[in-house]
């Protein structure tokens, strides 16, 4: 009888557990998605001028890989956003938030810049990227980034 008791409440944990886990694209009209792609908008058009977006943007532990492969962090990014603005005509292209539980998200997305490498002024840069947010004390903040360049297609 114990044994089957433990049974049942282990199917039980494992059921909660599965169901916790399960997860869905955000609505048209969800409040929380809305401000992480507005955040995501202000740190795209960052590349362009200091906005002052990544100290509520990015969690103190965040880390991200560039396009280039090497790894930062919030300190590296708040160092490069007071520093010079070469790039103009920065703009998020599309973003797209998939939610995983309550405090978990996955923002897939795209951009471009203007002159965002400075030996090639005119040049159009493009990147995907795939950001994760997680939800802490009632704050949905950015806690990885993976930034991919890819050919602009427009």
């Amino acid at each position: 009888m114990r044994h089957r008791i433990l049974q049942l409440m282990c199917a039980v944990v494992l059921m909660t557990t599965a169901r916790a886990q399960q997860s869905h694209w955000a609505t048209a009209d969800d409040k929380s998605a809305k401000f992480m792609i507005d955040m995501e908008r202000k740190w795209a058009e960052g590349v362009c001028t200091n906005n002052g977006v990544i100290s509520e943007l990015l969690a103190d532990d965040f880390q991200g890989t560039s396009t280039g492969g090497e790894r930062y962090n919030k300190t590296d990014e708040l160092r490069d956003e007071k520093g010079p603005h070469s790039a103009h005509g920065c703009a998020l292209d599309d973003a797209k938030v998939r939610f995983f539980g309550e405090n978990v998200a996955i923002i897939y997305g795209s951009e471009h810049a203007i002159g965002k490498d400075k030996m090639h002024p005119d040049a159009k840069q493009c990147q995907v990227w795939t950001d994760t947010w997680l939800k802490r004390d009632d704050k949905w903040r950015i806690v990885a980034a993976q930034d991919n360049k890819v050919d602009c297609k427009y």
